[in-house]
C-alpha cells in the first residue's frame, strides 16, 4: 500500500524517531516537513491494520466456508427431502405440522431422513428404536436456547442448562432425593393428602361437574407440593394463592423466552417478572415454615430426631410426621442446591421442579382420568386389584407395586399423552457416527418424532392407537409360566382375572426403545420412576374411595385417536366422582 501524499510508505518507528532527533539537534526542523513524515506514519499504520484485518477476516470466512461446504458434502449422504427454496423447509413447516412432514419423509426415505431449516442449520429426525437408543445415548447436549423460559422465571440454574456438562453433577443429586427418600414419602401417599384433593374437588362439584384440566392441575400441584415440602404444604394458606401464580407464569412462560433478545421494554415482561419475584417469596415463605415446623417437633421430641432423620418416613407413637421437612430441607439445601454456583438462586431450583413437575404431571394425570371415564370396565378391574391388596400392607399405605393392571394403565396413559412432538438432542462440537454407518454433522438438530414412534404398528401392533394397557402385561397361569398380551384378548383377561385362573405380570418397557413418553439415553427424565410411583399412589388412593364417571349425557370420546400416525388431541371432558359407598 501507498501513503495518502503518494509517496512510499515511511521507514520504521526507529529511523522516524532518528530522523526527528537529528533534525531537533541540527536546529533545522521544518514543521511542513514533520507534518509530512507524521501524515505517512500514520498512513503506515493504518495500512497495517487493514491488512492484518482483512486476513484475520478472510481467514475466519474461509473457515466458515470450508465448514458450509463440509456441511453439505455430509449431508448429501443422509436421504431427504430436497430443499423447496435457499432457505430451506421453514416456510413449509410454519403452513404445516411438522409431525406430518416428518412422517411423509420417514414414508420415503427410511429410518434416518434429513431437512434443511436454511442453508446453513439441518436437521436430522431418526425414527428407528434401535438408533434412537444410541443417538440419545451418545448426543448429550440440547440447543443453547433450552431452559430459557425457566431463567427468565426463576433466575440462572444449572438444573436445566443446555450442556450436559454443566447439568450432570446437579441431575445426579436430584436423581438421588427423587429415587430415595421422596420416592418414599411419594408411595405413602398420606390420606390428608387426599382428602385435602377431594375438599377442593367437592368445591368445585357443587357447581357442577369437574372439568378434567382443573382437577388434574390441582391433584399434581397437590401431590408434588406434599411430597416435597411434607404435611406443612398441607396446612399452608397461601398454597391456593401459590397454585395461581405457578400457572399463570407456566402460561406466559415460553412466550417470553421465544424472544431472541429479552424484552424489557414491553410492560408485559415486568408484569410477568412480578409474578416470579411474587412466586418466589412464597417458596422462601414455605421452605421457612418447614424448618420452623422440623424444629419445634424436635424441642418437643427430641428422641426421636436421629430416628425421624434415618428413616425419612413416619416418627412413632403416634406423633405427627415431620419426614417431609427433612425431606424438604435435604432437597433444597444438598439435593437441588448441591455445586450451586454464585449466580444461581437457591429458590429458583425448588420453583424449576414444581413447575416442570406440575405441568408434566397434570398431563399425565389429564390424560388417565380421561381414558379411565371412558372406559369403565378397567376402571372396575383396577378397583378390583386395589382392594385385593389393601390387606397386605399397613394402614392406609398402597404398594403399587404389586398392582400390575394399575401400574400398566398409567404407563399407557403415558404412551398416548400427547406431549413435545419432537425429543431433541445436539452434538455441538463432534460429528456424530451411528453404527448404522450414518455419519451427523457437528451441529445438526438431532430430532426423534415421539409422536411417529409411539404410534409405530412395529412396535405396538395394530392397535397402537388404541387405549389397551394390556400391551405392557403378560400372564401366568396353570397351563402357561407366561404367555404374552396378544392371547389376552382372545381368552378374554378380565374373565381369567374374575376366575382366578391366572394373574398378571408387570412387563417394564423400560428395555423398549419405543417408549419414550419421558425420553431416553443420558438425558432421560430423571422423575420418570418417581412420576410413575406418586401417580399410580394417588390413583389407588382415588379408586378405593370413589368411581370416575363421565358427565351423565355427555357423548363418550372416540378410543381410537391415531390419525395418520399422529396422536390426536384427547378430549379433555367433563367428569364427575362418585363415591364407592353410595
Amino acid at each position: 500500500m501507498v501513503s495518502s501524499c503518494g509517496g512510499e510508505s515511511p521507514a520504521p518507528t526507529n529511523s522516524f524517531l532518528s530522523f526527528l532527533s537529528h533534525s531537533w539537534q541540527s536546529g533545522t526542523c521544518d514543521s511542513d516537513e514533520a507534518s509530512r513524515f507524521l501524515r505517512n506514519y500514520a498512513a503506515w499504520e493504518l495500512n497495517a491494520f487493514l491488512w492484518i484485518s482483512l486476513i484475520g477476516i478472510t481467514s475466519l470466512l474461509t473457515q466458515k466456508l470450508f465448514k458450509l461446504f463440509n456441511l453439505w458434502i455430509q449431508a448429501r449422504r443422509i436421504p431427504g427431502l430436497p430443499c423447496p427454496s435457499f432457505y430451506g423447509h421453514s416456510s413449509l413447516i410454519s403452513r404445516e405440522s411438522l409431525t406430518d412432514l416428518l412422517s411423509d419423509s420417514h414414508r420415503r426415505y427410511g429410518s434416518v431422513v434429513k431437512l434443511w431449516l436454511g442453508p446453513t442449520q439441518l436437521l436430522v429426525s431418526i425414527k428407528d428404536p434401535k438408533l434412537i437408543k444410541e443417538m440419545l445415548m451418545k448426543a448429550k447436549d440440547k440447543l443453547p436456547l433450552t431452559g430459557k423460559a425457566f431463567q427468565l422465571a426463576f433466575g440462572q440454574s444449572s438444573l436445566f442448562a443446555s450442556s450436559f456438562d454443566k447439568v450432570q453433577k446437579r441431575r445426579d443429586s436430584l436423581t438421588n432425593e427423587l429415587n430415595g427418600r421422596l420416592l418414599e414419602r411419594a408411595n405413602v401417599m398420606p390420606t390428608k393428602a387426599m382428602d385435602c384433593i377431594m375438599e377442593k374437588v367437592q368445591q368445585i362439584m357443587r357447581k357442577g361437574s369437574v372439568d378434567c384440566k382443573m382437577v388434574s392441575q390441582h391433584m399434581a400441584f397437590t401431590m408434588l407440593g406434599a411430597t416435597l415440602f411434607g404435611d406443612a404444604f398441607l396446612d399452608w394458606s397461601k398454597a391456593a394463592l401459590y397454585e395461581e401464580l405457578l400457572m399463570l407464569i407456566a402460561k406466559d412462560a415460553f412466550f417470553w423466552a421465544s424472544y431472541n433478545v429479552t424484552p424489557f421494554w414491553k410492560q408485559g415482561f415486568w408484569r410477568y417478572q412480578h409474578l416470579c419475584t411474587r412466586l418466589k417469596s412464597l417458596t422462601q415463605d414455605i421452605v421457612q415454615q418447614c424448618r420452623k415446623n422440623y424444629k419445634i417437633f424436635c424441642c418437643m421430641n427430641p428422641s426421636s430426631n436421629n430416628q425421624t432423620v434415618e428413616s425419612g418416613m413416619e416418627t412413632t407413637s403416634g406423633a405427627p410426621s415431620c419426614s417431609g421437612n427433612v425431606v424438604q430441607d435435604n432437597l433444597s439445601m444438598q439435593g437441588l442446591n448441591n455445586h450451586l454456583h454464585a449466580r444461581e438462586e437457591p429458590c429458583g431450583n425448588i420453583m424449576g421442579v414444581m413447575f416442570h413437575g406440575c405441568l408434566t404431571t397434570a398431563g399425565l394425570i389429564n390424560n388417565m382420568l380421561a381414558r379411565l371415564a371412558t372406559h369403565p370396565e378397567i376402571q372396575d378391574k383396577i378397583h378390583s386389584e386395589i382392594m385385593s391388596k389393601k390387606g397386605s400392607v399397613k394402614g392406609d399405605q398402597h404398594n403399587v407395586d404389586t398392582m400390575p393392571l394399575l401400574l400398566a394403565t398409567v404407563y399407557e396413559s403415558a404412551r398416548l399423552l400427547q406431549a413435545a412432538p419432537l425429543l431433541q438432542r445436539c452434538s455441538p462440537e463432534h460429528d456424530l457416527r451411528l453404527l448404522s454407518g450414518v455419519i451427523i454433522p457437528a451441529g445438526t438438530v438431532l430430532v426423534v418424532p415421539v409422536q411417529l414412534v409411539q404410534m409405530d404398528d412395529s412396535s405396538w401392533g395394530t392397535d397402537a392407537g388404541e387405549f389397551n394397557p394390556y400391551r405392557f402385561l403378560s400372564k401366568t397361569g396353570k397351563n402357561s409360566d407366561s404367555v404374552q398380551k396378544s392371547t389376552l384378548f382372545e381368552e378374554g383377561a378380565e374373565e381369567l382375572l374374575d376366575h382366578g385362573r391366572c394373574s398378571f405380570v408387570f412387563n417394564h418397557p423400560d428395555n423398549n426403545a419405543a417408549f419414550l413418553p419421558f425420553g431416553s439415553g443420558t438425558r432421560a427424565c430423571i422423575g420418570q420412576k418417581f412420576a410413575i410411583q406418586a401417580v399410580a399412589t394417588l390413583f389407588a388412593s382415588l379408586l378405593e374411595q370413589y368411581e370416575v364417571k363421565l358427565l351423565p349425557g355427555l357423548e363418550t370420546p372416540s378410543t381410537t385417536m391415531k390419525n395418520s400416525s399422529v396422536i390426536k388431541k384427547f378430549p379433555s371432558p367433563e367428569i364427575v366422582f362418585v363415591g364407592r359407598n353410595t
